[in-house]
């Protein structure tokens, strides 16, 4: 899993309350395993009409927003099913950072073990960053992993809370196989250790 530590890039503002995983990658994309090539369908249904073209106003078909790395988004974000192929497309297509007041539990948690960071912040600094993003001429943030701050175009920083196992798994680049993998030798020791003493298992 790539390390997350610093991100300063284009925030995508999208105000819309409670967008579902099936809105983040429509169900029919769910067929894959693979975590690449699931950028191009984020947000399909919002993206493209029903014969393929580009719907003009949504935000991540606009400049600047087409390279964003940071979404701020409105409350309830990831709700609905389970799949952990809305972060998956999230990050296919370049967003590592997702800033909401609020975000469903296993979307949450299914972001740190992918490498996207997702920052809960009030629904005052949510607004004032939605603003800031809004601003096409320079809608820049910068997110500090380490400090665990959001630094605003005007030089404001915000403050946000992050567990400390989750921080350190994404400053790592630690998913859920690289922990197992931390404790290789002592799952080799213990394979040893039972092939002597119970060899019959």
């Amino acid at each position: 899993m790539q390390k997350f530590d610093t991100l300063t890039g284009i925030a995508a503002p999208l105000n819309i309350l409670n967008i579902d995983t099936d809105m983040i990658i429509p169900k029919q994309f769910l067929k894959t395993i693979k975590r690449s090539g699931l950028g191009i369908n984020l947000f399909d249904e919002m993206r493209y009409t029903l014969g393929g073209d580009e719907i003009s106003d949504f935000v991540l078909n606009k400049e600047p927003y087409r390279n964003a790395e940071i979404l701020v988004a409105g409350d309830n974000f990831g709700c609905g099913s389970s799949r952990e192929h809305a972060p998956w497309a999230l990050l296919d297509f370049g967003i590592r950072c997702v800033i909401s007041t609020s975000f469903a539990d296993i979307f949450y948690n299914n972001c740190f073990k992918n490498g996207v960071l997702p920052i809960v912040v009030s629904a005052d600094q949510r607004d004032a960053l939605m603003a800031d993003a809004s601003d096409t001429e320079n809608p820049e943030l910068s997110v500090d992993l380490v400090s665990q701050t959001i630094k605003r175009p005007n030089g404001v920083t915000i403050d946000f809370d992050i567990d400390p196992f989750r921080k350190t798994c994404l400053l790592e680049g630690l998913d859920d196989i690289g922990l197992t993998l931390e404790k290789s030798s002592a799952i080799d020791s213990y394979e040893t250790d039972r092939q002597a003493n119970q060899p019959w298992l």
